[in-house]
Formats: structure tokens, sequence, C-alpha cells
């Protein structure tokens, strides 16, 4: 079934694209939640005239997140975590603590866009990037240190 899209989807396209899916996709996923539309002229038509908006909105977005990431980038977070003998760490820090962390600062994000290949598990400085906006990222220096209890 091909579909126009209303709204960027990761891994299947951008805003006005014309996609072919499976129908069960088209159906249970991308027309409910408005993200896509059947293609017929008069929907052609009415994704062009929302294209010309979007890309407007597009641009925007974007010179907002990239301001928002140069903020982010000058920001170093220090986490405090338990230590045993050989400064080895009990469990490790998360995508999930990095949020927390960065929460504490002022910088509200959501854990997904923190991208941590895997967890660290080890004392010391690590940049870990933020995706900020699709085409938008940060690198945020985390710190693990030693918590003084």
């Amino acid at each position: 079934m091909e579909v126009i899209l209303r709204e960027h989807v990761d891994n299947l396209g951008k805003r006005g694209d014309v996609v072919k899916v499976a129908a069960g996709y088209a159906r249970n996923f991308l027309l409910p939640r408005n993200l896509a539309l059947a293609v017929t002229e008069h929907n052609k038509r009415q994704i062009e005239r929302e294209r010309k908006v979007a890309e407007a909105r597009e641009l925007e977005e974007k010179s907002q997140a990239e301001a928002y990431a140069q903020r982010l980038s000058q920001v170093e977070v220090e986490i405090p975590r338990r230590v045993g003998e050989h400064n080895a760490l009990y469990g490790s820090v998360t995508s999930s603590d990095v949020a927390h962390a960065l929460a504490a600062r002022g910088f509200e994000l959501e854990k997904r866009k923190i991208q941590l290949a895997e967890p660290l598990k080890a004392i010391g400085e690590t940049m870990v990037t933020i995706k900020v906006h699709r085409e938008v990222t940060a690198q945020v220096k985390v710190k693990v240190v030693p918590d003084r209890q």
C-alpha cells in the first residue's frame, strides 16, 4: 500500500515522501496516528500545502535545537557512585542516571535521547552523545566519581 507521510517517521521517510508499506502497518499504525495519508490527488495537494508550512516550522525547530545543543555542550556532569576495592563501581551509570544529573542542572531530556552504547562501568570521564533533534546532536562530558561517604 502506498501512503504519503505527514510527519517524519524513523527508518521510513521524511514528511511528504510517498512510501510503500505493508497494508497492516498503514492501517494499524500510520493512519490512526495521522502520520500518513492514502495516496490520492486531493491528499497530494493537501500534503504539498502542509509541506510549505512544515518546512518553515522545521527550520525554526532546528535552529532552536542547535542553540540548545550549544548550551548543552558546555555542561559537565559529575555523577557520584559507590566504589569497592580497586575503584570498581557497584552497578553502573545508565542513560537514566545521566538524564537525572542533567535535570538537576536545568536540562530536561528524555533518557532515550541519551545515546549510550552501554552503561558506564568505570570511574573517569566520558563524552556522551545526546540527540537533541533528528539532525542535531550534542556532546556532554560525564564524570563518574567515587561517592564520598
